[in-house]
């Protein structure tokens, strides 16, 4: 099978599995990811195949939505690329990304795996994450698991381990410190952290503008 034709087989499995998912994780954000991604990769040496099957079946089966179960996705993946007669090498590679690029596995500080691929599907992932998409995101998800906007009296918790976070339940701008705020440092690439810094900017003034909302201002 042609990467054309495995490509667009991939999307159309991809959008028939998440038809129903939480507006966050559909479809259209593993479409964004993967322009993201396709932008990245025109400034560095990668496998553009092992980054496009990669970015689109990065959230084929997001734990947060499966019990916390990190191995479904990679497998959905795997069995997927294994029907469609993909090397193997190239199946093992793209499953290692989904199993390593998330962001709650920065709290595991013994993850060994790595790999240019990987860090432009991250980068991709982590820019939606900020902005403006990542604000509406960030609050639709929020809304899905029936969170406080904010709440003045219970602080963000800038020490969590990576059960704590896969765990928390805390209002939904604490998101904005514990994770969000944290991303333009730890882009890989100079396209993701020039396109993250613009972002970052965003987000900063969106929240200067709803604490002084919250506030009343005069």
């Amino acid at each position: 099978m042609e990467i054309v034709d495995i490509i667009e087989a991939t999307k159309a499995f991809v959008k028939s599995k998440l038809l129903d998912a939480e507006g966050g994780h559909d479809w259209f954000h593993i479409e964004r990811v993967y322009k993201n991604t396709l932008l990245i990769a025109q400034h560095e040496p990668v496998d553009i195949t092992v980054v496009s099957l990669a970015a689109l079946l990065h959230d084929i089966a997001d734990p947060k939505f499966h019990d916390g179960d990190e191995t479904i996705g990679p497998r959905i993946a795997s069995e997927f690329l294994l029907k469609h007669n993909i090397d193997s090498k190239i199946i093992e590679h793209v499953t290692q990304i989904i199993e390593s690029m998330s962001f709650k596995n920065s709290f595991d500080l013994n993850a060994s795996f790595t790999s240019k691929e990987m860090e432009i599907v991250q980068d991709a992932d982590r820019l939606d994450a900020i902005g403006a998409i990542g604000i509406a995101r960030c609050f639709n998800y929020g809304g899905f698991k029936n969170r406080a906007l904010y709440d003045p009296e219970i602080s963000p918790n800038l020490k969590m381990t990576k059960a704590e976070y896969k765990a928390a339940k805390a209002p939904t701008i604490n998101h904005f410190y514990e994770k969000l705020l944290l991303l333009k440092d730890r882009m890989n690439t100079k396209t993701g952290q020039r396109i993250a810094e613009k972002r970052h900017r965003f987000m900063e003034q969106f929240l200067d503008q709803f604490y002084a909302e919250w506030d009343g201002e005069k």
